[in-house]
């Protein structure tokens, strides 16, 4: 039987640029137990030597950089003037390599005469992570990097759209001494992926993605009642009050709409605005988007490169287009970006005159669109940034901390910002509500996701 390929086709030129073929279900099944039996001896090391092997595999990423950037241009179209992702991959694995002890550490209840009492935190055995491709290496780790610090053995599944990705992951890995049964990486299609979690073969399964792809995770998951932590995407909002520094306001929220191609979990993808600001904030996010390039992620001269397929491009169109017959007035002029070829190289846009009846500003849009609302008031604000089945990140743009307090307070999110957006800070719980899904990453609860809790109850024998 002919192996079903999985393709990584170019956004550049529409190419075949990698492709593998999908591992059957028995040699999977086969991977994952071997992965099972490795587990033990991984646990069994101290947690120093984990670390430092982590830690060893994280510098052999590194030193793949050149390599790594032009990668992922190809793949999925992120200019190659960025350089990666390599500040927030060593970012976080040295703060979460740093709490590791700390998080870990068993929690002593009595030590006495009569009784030892404890609870510790001990690893589930295999942890599966399905990574996403707008950012293959920063998602991965996220949970990567401590599953095996806490003694996990973990199995990678990454998008078709960044097949290398995950190649060079456990390359990384492997060269920095973490076995080679330990972390593996596997070409799945969605078929073998769901029965290895219906077969209940992961003691944890972490998903980033879209919410059909968690809904599919969760049915595959019923009644095995396997551990999992699902991040599937928002509609993050900006709120710029009467108080905000106007510049920095439009810099920072304008970046975070446009980054990437609009193509981040956490980008900003509409933003209400005091009244009182309105047209000039306006006013300079348009100067602000037309200084973009939109252009070949290999020119170091691009901003702006193509989004990752020709649906997302499809998707983001429409949305716009219906949002314009709707009432919407587009703010850029695609001529202004010739490289826009109707297909994956998309010129970005601002809507005003929108509202929540249009889908721009209700469905996860990831591309570079961004709708702009005027607000009379906080009660209008919070009430229209809660007004959407997503929940991951908002931003609250305001020169006094009570202000985001107040606001912050009232709004359905997992992260609140203030002067900041599209950023994950690891000594902070990534999480999300509603839609957005649920678990949490980073921080020491990102080790309690990782693991599970065990507790000893010892009582000793007087005579």
């Amino acid at each position: 039987m002919i192996p079903r390929m999985i393709q990584c086709i170019s956004p550049i030129d529409g190419r075949v640029y990698a492709e593998r073929p999908a591992l059957p279900l028995a040699e999977a099944q086969a991977a994952v137990e071997r992965a099972r039996a490795a587990q033990p001896a991984w646990a069994a090391l101290p947690l120093a030597e984990r670390i430092a092997r982590v830690r060893a595999g994280i510098a052999a990423l590194n030193a793949m950089k050149d390599d790594i950037v032009t990668e992922l241009a190809r793949q999925m179209g992120r200019p190659v003037r960025y350089g990666g992702e390599f500040g927030g991959v060593n970012e976080r694995t040295e703060y979460m390599a740093g709490i590791a002890a700390e998080a870990l550490a068993p929690t002593a209840v009595e030590d006495s005469d009569r009784f030892t009492r404890r609870l510790e935190r001990v690893p589930y055995g295999v942890v599966f992570v399905v990574a996403p491709w707008n950012y293959p290496f920063l998602t991965a780790i996220n949970t990567i990097v401590p599953a095996l610090i806490a003694g996990n053995a973990v199995v990678l599944k990454h998008a078709s759209q960044t097949l290398l990705a995950g190649e060079r992951l456990a390359q990384a890995f492997h060269q920095g001494g973490v076995p080679t049964e330990v972390f593996q990486n596997l070409f799945l299609d969605h078929e073998t992926t769901e029965a290895l979690i219906g077969q209940r073969a992961f003691g944890f399964v972490n998903f980033t993605g879209s919410v059909g792809g968690g809904q599919a995770m969760e049915r595959a998951a019923a009644g095995t009642f396997t551990a999992m932590g699902l991040e599937l995407g928002g509609k993050d909002p900006g709120y710029v009050m009467a108080d905000a520094d106007l510049d920095a306001a439009v810099d920072g929220l304008m970046d975070g709409a446009m980054f990437n191609a609009g193509q981040c979990c956490c980008g900003i993808e509409r933003i209400y605005v005091h009244h009182t600001l309105y047209s000039a904030f306006v006013d300079k996010a348009v100067d602000w988007v037309k200084g973009l390039r939109l252009g070949n992620p290999l020119d170091p001269e691009t901003t702006l490169g193509p989004m990752a397929s020709r649906r997302f491009a499809d998707t983001v169109r429409a949305q716009v287009a219906e949002a314009v017959a709707q009432g919407a007035t587009p703010l850029i002029d695609p001529a202004h970006f010739p490289a826009d070829d109707g297909g994956t190289y998309l010129a970005p846009q601002i809507l005003i005159n929108v509202t929540h009846d249009m889908r721009v500003m209700r469905e996860e849009s990831f591309g570079p669109v961004v709708g702009i609302m005027p607000v009379q008031d906080e009660a209008e604000a919070i009430r229209l940034m809660n007004d959407s089945p997503y929940g991951l990140t908002a931003s609250i743009w305001t020169q006094d901390p009570a202000n985001a307090e107040r606001v912050g307070a009232q709004i359905e999110t997992g992260t609140v910002f203030m002067n900041r957006c599209d950023y994950l800070d690891p000594a902070l719980c990534w999480t999300g509500c509603k839609d957005t899904g649920r678990g949490g990453a980073l921080s020491v609860i990102g080790y309690h996701a990782v693991t599970r809790p065990k507790s000893y109850h010892l009582k000793k024998v007087l005579k």
